[in-house]
């Protein structure tokens, strides 16, 4: 499994349901479980399905705000991208990982970070 390192904020919102697309300036081709890490902490926090990736224009934008809580004015990619995601599960502690120098993104989990997935709580 792999983790997607995400702002505090942010990934308080994906975990608790409230943010389901997480805006990001490429397209991914990955899907299934991933885990969910607040960037600076070294710590993951649970998991969510990432089912799919939308280009995003004005269009969709304005009509799917609730899906991302973002203003358009706030991004500054070319092409922004919506990574969609479902069923997250807040774990009941959070579960440390060692963090690979120069990881930005994604970061490959060890099993031991994954097999606590079981334990989490489910927000959906």
């Amino acid at each position: 499994m792999d983790g997607l390192v995400i702002k505090p904020k942010w990934a308080d919102m994906i975990l608790s349901g409230i943010k389901t697309w997480e805006i990001r300036g490429s397209k991914t081709h990955k899907r299934g479980t991933i885990g969910i890490i607040k960037s600076g902490s070294g710590l993951v926090y649970g998991t969510a399905e990432l089912v799919g990736c939308v280009p995003l224009t004005m269009y969709i934008w304005d009509k799917c705000k609730d899906k991302h809580h973002v203003s358009y004015a706030d991004i500054d990619y070319k092409t922004p991208y919506a990574w969609v995601m479902h069923n997250p599960i807040i774990y009941p502690e959070p579960i440390p990982y060692k963090h690979p120098q120069g990881a930005v993104i994604w970061v490959r989990m060890p099993k031991a970070v994954y097999q606590g997935g079981g334990k989490g709580e489910r927000t959906d």
